[in-house]
């Protein structure tokens, strides 16, 4: 089910009478909104020679929440257990293995799924380089929608609790009572991981952030719904006019040939992969994040204007924010960060962002795509301080207005030199877009007056001071309700005339 059909806005529709109906009746409420999540994952199609994955994998998404509610519960509990109590030692070592249990399992269930066929084609490239030959051998493994998001969030769960950061509801009362009290708080924590909005394809969201919302009763705020209904708008306009157009009338044709367009084309292309990529996922996050905010839930903003950015580290701040801040808390701070050492930093750097290359899919690409962002974070990194050492006279240099926009232009083409990687097929189809860029000819005649205008369009609009943004919003807020709802019925029918016969499904789907 696709958040630009008409399809989730009847559902949608229904989801939002039947949840305020049940704002006092917190149990019901979430029963409902766990079921409709649920029902809402196996709407994914899988083809027709899997017509019932959905369901399947569905049972994987709760298998995880199981597991690591259970093991969660196991390591808060060892704290209160009188031989941990009495030996620190023996109470760590448990909570290590519990939580090991919890790693091994979530990391194991993704490799799996992601990285079994990747394996065993690396292990045959390694066989015949030494001379072995072994027959291509290809397991019919499909990937689970939104498998890696849903893996972090409940693997997050665990850590928080791991490092006390957390605390686990305990079951209250006895006999009934208890399991009352532990069904109430199980369905709260599986709600967490499956709630709709976020489920596919993110943001990933912090147990810290979420839970504390799910436990209250919601209150229905005029301003928060309009801002929604906003977002939503926002984000139809840049999946179907922005991201969808640019991916079907340019950027597809080029990547799958580039070796028929020029230089401006290819150049073209990769612009528009750029800008295809960002509103595609950001106009999805919208869209999340107004759905959520009409039923009075706050999701984290993942998204922050990134081709604004002066630096690589920058662009990390603004571009997939959830994503960037969990690999940050969970993986590069407990390799050490920035202590230890330059050196130690850079090594961190560099496996932070080979893994979450790597976290985007089973490719050599997406290696190659984490380790140029790894290698230019090293680098700012090492510029960074080499600045910070002040001057003679005790001051740090001001950095010029030209100095910074040079420093912006800098940055976006070396995240669109990293995107060239991150969009081709393989290292020969990189290597073609490269070479037309560089030899590919004058003529702009594959080059449609439609295409540059919404290239224009996406990249003035990205550009523009984020005053001019909070002013739209505020002014879309401040409506009566009957203009508020002609302006949206405008986005629609602007989506629809635009809107192709062929289905673009969003990027970060296959992730």
């Amino acid at each position: 089910m696709s958040f630009i059909s008409l399809q989730y806005a009847l559902f949608f529709t229904a989801i939002f009478v039947v949840f305020w109906a049940l704002r006092r009746r917190h149990l019901e409420r979430t029963v409902a909104l766990v079921v409709v999540s649920a029902w809402f994952y196996t709407r994914f199609d899988y083809g027709p020679s899997h017509p019932r994955l959905g369901w399947t994998y569905l049972a994987i998404l709760f298998c995880s929440a199981v597991i690591d509610f259970g093991l969660s519960q196991a390591i808060h509990g060892v704290d209160t257990t009188p031989r941990a109590l009495s030996d620190r030692t023996w109470g760590e070592r448990r909570r290590k293995r519990l939580l090991l249990v919890s790693i091994v399992y979530n990391l194991g269930v993704l490799a799996w799924f992601k990285y079994t066929n990747f394996g065993l084609e690396t292990a045959r490239h390694l066989l015949e380089a030494v001379g072995v030959h072994v027959a291509p051998r290809t397991l019919q493994i499909v990937l689970p929608i939104g498998i890696s998001f849903f893996t972090f969030e409940t693997m997050s769960y665990t850590i928080d609790v791991y490092r006390r950061e957390l605390v686990p509801p305990r079951g209250r009362g006895e006999g009934l009572d208890a399991l009352r009290s532990w069904s109430g708080a199980f369905l709260e924590y599986l709600l967490f991981i499956s709630f709709f909005p976020h489920l596919v394809a993110g943001p990933i969201i912090r147990p810290k952030d979420m839970l504390p919302q799910l436990r209250r009763d919601p209150e229905l705020n005029e301003d928060r719904a309009s801002e929604g209904l906003f977002l939503i708008a926002a984000g139809l306009l840049k999946k179907v006019v922005i991201a969808d157009y640019l991916a079907l009338n340019h950027v597809d044709r080029v990547f799958d040939r580039p070796e028929w367009f020029s230089a401006p084309e290819a150049l073209a292309a990769v612009y528009g992969y750029a800008l295809q990529i960002y509103c595609d996922f950001s106009g999805y996050t919208d869209i999340a994040l107004g759905s959520a905010l009409l039923l009075g839930i706050v999701l984290p903003k993942n998204f922050d204007s990134p081709y604004k950015s002066r630096s690589l580290q920058e662009f990390w701040h603004r571009w997939h924010i959830s994503l960037s801040s969990w690999l940050r808390d969970y993986l590069y701070i407990p390799l050490g960060g920035s202590h230890g050492g330059p050196w130690k930093t850079y090594r961190n750097l560099m496996i932070t962002m080979l893994l979450g290359g790597l976290w985007h899919g089973a490719s050599w690409n997406f290696v190659v795509w984490g380790a140029l962002h790894g290698a230019a974070l090293s680098v700012t990194r090492m510029w960074q301080r080499r600045r910070e050492r002040p001057s003679r006279d005790g001051e740090r240099p001001a950095t010029r207005p030209t100095v910074e926009i040079l420093q912006g232009v800098l940055t976006f083409h070396y995240v669109c030199l990293a995107w060239i990687f991150f969009r081709a097929d393989g290292f020969a189809r990189a290597r073609m877009m490269l070479r037309q860029i560089a030899f590919g000819g004058w003529h702009v005649t594959n080059l449609s007056r439609g295409v540059v205008l919404i290239l224009a369009l996406g990249f003035v609009t990205h550009l523009l001071p984020d005053g001019w943004y909070e002013r739209a919003r505020r002014g879309f807020v401040s409506l009566p309700a009957p203009a508020q709802g002609a302006l949206m019925f405008l986005v629609a029918l602007v989506v629809k005339t635009v809107a192709s016969t062929q289905v673009v499904p969003f990027v970060y789907f296959q992730f």
